[in-house]
């Protein structure tokens, strides 16, 4: 590459000027330098010597705004990486991108002259702009001697994406902050929210940020990988560089092993940080990681002295020897005011507690020295009464250098063992050095503190040995009293009663053979606080009807609760009571509901969930006098929400779950219209190796079940892609999918949608409700990846990792939609479950059909 800028060094002016003009025909598409003689104009795109990037001016979405650009020459559809007049665009392609004479910088200037964007670096004679092959635009002096010596470079000044090579991160010398920042939209380059930058104050780490607010953290480096990404691992694609050195540079950097596969790093507009491969035999853009991932991603999720956890339920907990500092919301499932310590620290008794496999605190005050070893490390965090917690610096090499932590621990999660994250050592007071794991006491001490265990050990045994003989009575006569009636006592001790008293719902053990007693820590609560909390379970505050019971609102211990109290009369409300026991309470997700607890006294069943300010998706967006309160961005994120809770049942839980159930009834808004997907009565959890099941007994929603699954009784991933795929295109358009088949002559949603797309009229589908302000490129992306989730064959639809990649990239290749399910004329009997109040059953091929209400 350096070669061929060299050979273009020695042309001659003449020559080139004979080249310029002379042959303007034949070369005017592309260039290869932008000299004091040769400017970019519309027609025009500079191409790197290797054919890899291309600059050129490019449109945005509806607007008639222009740019300059760089993308992917190789890559078919146009995946753009750069843009220099992203806050400055021009108002129609009649541009110029040259070099200006005066003093050598790059110059964008508009029809009438006027400057719209420049390098604006200081004077220099005889430059050139040239496109590297990594992706750099670059402006030099023609006839230096260092072919690197750049007077700027596009890597300085990134946009939303990061490519191999480029640098995130400070340099001193030049006072750069190098970092990426969204989009404003799909198709509006200007500067978004989201930015990804490193915060280099204390021991360096990344953040994601919403404006000024951090939403996602990274940890630190700690010479292998980011603390807080366990995926970093080995790679034959990539190679991890971090470079600190305070009095030059602190930078994080990638590069790429292979040549022929493109790969970049990109901030999205909704929020979301995004790395792709693109490998030239498949044609298509992959996810190959992301984050924020789930909820232990967010910042802060279990707050102060919390440790979150998504293989446990509550996924948070406290650190050793702190307790809840709002045990009311914790028992809630709500973390975030965190943990206060139970026994005041002294200084010099107190000793450390390991926590082995920990993303690090949050590090921005933290004490770095890369000398010292870990028992030097230990020793100094003992001596500054401040110290809170210790960790080695780097991990490598059995583990070197040392960090303090004096503030307040925040943002800690805990991995699988080997997973990720790296060893930390917690400052715990005395009272609590007798816990196991406690290190860094004296030997009297821990001679002493060995035969005090021992001595205690003893006598707790022999009151629990009582305790238990007492409790074995004391059972056995409740029993024989109340007929086997549960007696309520602790969370904790409730939920094991519901498990080994109450089989006929919860098994002790699920088909997977896991005990679930051991997973499942689930509060309890009795009946008569939920009578209170719900004001006796009033109209006033029901929100809401469904095929299984009724929600209500209700406040417990100062949260908005919603309790889903089963019906009696309904045939499959014991069945969904125990799915949802055995599957949510086990799954955390943001853009799942979560579940507080249950209740179960007498017959009656109830599931407490937290509270939805906004319910339903359907008691909005079919309402029209509500459906405006969805504009498209909303619209968009509650797609892209919903698809990747979907994912997370699908790929990324620790269980493979099929939803079987989803419809706009079971996804519910919070406060700020963000999704989360509910109701897990007909869930099925399926081993890591199985993609389909059958069953006898269909269970759907009329409208939303695939073919396969109504049909023949067939479910799996696809079978909720199908459903997921009905969803996107009733947010797009805001009507309901009434049906299978078409009824009065009049199209179903999937075969309207369909009739629109095959005429090129796609955007007719869209709810008018939505407005004038939308991105058309996005709207028709939700189309299309709509058509595609419903084809009528399983094998043709994309699985949700290719449809969250497909929602979140404008440049992935998506095939063509076939012929979507259910576009069949009228059958000669039909009911409309729009105007049906009950569950509806039939027989088709021998398997049973149960049609539930579709609100």
């Amino acid at each position: 590459m350096r070669n061929t800028a060299k050979r273009h060094h020695s042309y001659h002016p003449l020559w080139r000027f004979f080249l310029t003009f002379t042959l303007l025909p034949v070369l005017a598409t592309s260039i290869d330098l932008i000299t004091p003689t040769q400017f970019l104009a519309k027609d025009q795109t500079l191409v790197s010597a290797g054919q890899q990037f291309e600059l050129g001016f490019f449109p945005s979405g509806k607007s008639n705004n222009w740019y300059i650009g760089i993308w992917y020459k190789s890559v078919e559809n146009r995946t753009i990486v750069w843009v220099a007049n992203r806050d400055s665009p021009l108002a129609n392609s009649s541009g110029i991108l040259k070099i200006n004479a005066d003093d050598g910088n790059l110059l964008l200037v508009d029809e009438a002259g006027k400057s719209v964007w420049s390098t604006n670096h200081s004077k220099a004679k005889n430059t050139v702009a040239e496109l590297l092959d990594n992706g750099n635009f670059v402006l030099r002096q023609e006839n230096d001697e260092d072919p690197e010596n750049y007077l700027w470079q596009s890597f300085d000044y990134p946009t939303d994406t990061m490519l191999p090579g480029m640098k995130l991160g400070w340099d001193s010398k030049t006072g750069l902050n190098r970092y990426i920042t969204s989009w404003k939209t799909a198709d509006d380059p200007s500067t978004g929210d989201y930015s990804f930058k490193l915060n280099i104050s204390g021991f360096p780490e990344l953040y994601l940020m919403h404006k000024q607010v951090i939403d996602y953290r990274s940890g630190a480096w700690n010479g292998l990988r980011f603390s807080g990404v366990p995926e970093m691992k080995p790679s034959p694609l990539f190679s991890f560089l971090f470079v600190m050195n305070p009095n030059h540079e602190v930078y994080y950097s990638y590069i790429s092993n292979n040549d022929s596969v493109c790969s970049r790093l990109v901030v999205t507009h909704t929020g979301s940080l995004q790395r792709f491969t693109w490998i030239p035999t498949s044609k298509i853009w992959n996810l190959f990681w992301y984050a924020p991932k789930d909820q232990c991603d967010d910042y802060k999720e279990c707050g102060v002295y919390g440790l979150c956890d998504t293989n446990a339920s509550p996924v948070c907990k406290c650190l050793k020897g702190f307790k809840p500092r709002n045990p009311a919301a914790w028992n809630l499932r709500d973390g975030s005011d965190g943990c206060f310590r139970e026994h005041k620290l002294s200084c010099k008794s107190d000793g450390f507690w390991m926590l082995k496999n920990v993303k690090l605190p949050e590090s921005g005050t933290a004490f770095v020295d890369k000398e010292l070893n870990l028992s030097q490390c230990q020793e100094l965090c003992r001596k500054n009464c401040s110290c809170r917690g210790y960790s080695n610096a780097n991990i490598t090499g059995g583990g070197t250098g040392c960090v303090i932590w004096a503030e307040d621990l925040y943002d800690m999660r805990q991995y699988a063992v080997a997973e990720g994250g790296q060893d930390f050592y917690l400052r715990v007071s005395a009272d609590d050095l007798e816990q196991a794991g406690a290190v860094g006491k004296s030997g009297d001490d821990s001679k002493k503190t060995k035969q005090i265990i021992m001595v205690a050990g003893i006598i707790v045994g022999a009151g629990v040995l009582a305790l238990a003989i007492f409790f074995v009575w004391k059972s056995q006569k409740s029993k024989t009293a109340q007929g086997n009636i549960i007696v309520h006592r602790g969370p904790r001790e409730r939920s094991q009663d519901l498990l080994v008293n109450v089989p006929a719902i919860l098994s002790k053990r699920d088909n997977s053979g896991e005990n679930v007693a051991d997973e499942l820590d689930l509060p309890l609560f009795d009946m008569a606080s939920l009578m209170i909390a719900t004001n006796k379970f009033s109209d006033e505050n029901k929100l809401g009807q469904g095929g299984f019971g009724s929600v209500y609102k209700g406040v417990l211990e100062g949260q908005e609760i919603a309790v889903k109290r089963l019906s009696k009369n309904s045939g499959q409300g014991l069945e969904e009571f125990k799915n949802e026991v055995k599957l949510i309470a086990r799954l955390q997700h943001i853009n799942l509901v979560r579940l507080l607890g249950c209740c179960i006294e007498m017959e009656e069943k109830m599931l407490i969930y937290e509270y939805m300010e906004n319910k339903s998706l359907d008691s909005i967006l079919f309402k029209k006098d509500k459906s405006s309160m969805l504009d498209w961005q909303k619209r968009f994120n509650i797609i892209c929400g919903i698809a990747r809770g979907l994912l997370y049942l699908h790929q990324d839980s620790r269980f493979r779950i099929i939803h079987r159930d989803l419809k706009a009834s079971n996804i519910l808004l919070d406060k700020e219209m963000k999704p989360k997907i509910s109701d897990f009565g007909m869930a099925r959890i399926f081993g890591r190796d199985q993609t389909e099941a059958n069953t006898r007994r269909v269970v759907g929603t009329y409208g939303y079940m695939s073919p396969e699954y109504a049909m023949d009784g067939l479910f799996s991933v696809k079978s909720d892609v199908f459903s997921f795929g009905v969803l996107v295109l009733e947010v797009v358009s805001g009507m309901k999918n009434r049906g299978f088949y078409q009824t009065n002559n009049q199209l179903n949603l999937l075969a309207y949608a369909w009739k629109l797309y095959r005429e090129g009229r796609a955007l007719e589908v869209m709810d008018p409700a939505i407005g004038e302000s939308y991105s058309a490129s996005e709207v028709m992306r939700c189309i299309q990846v709509g058509l595609l989730c419903v084809q009528e064959h399983a094998e043709d639809r994309p699985n949700m990792s290719t449809v969250v990649l497909m929602l979140n990239s404008d440049f992935v290749s998506m095939p063509q939609p076939k012929n979507p399910g259910y576009c069949l004329g009228r059958r000669a009997v039909e009911t409309d479950s729009s105007s049906s109040k009950q569950d509806e059953s039939g027989t088709v091929n021998q398997v049973t059909v149960t049609i539930l209400d579709g609100r």
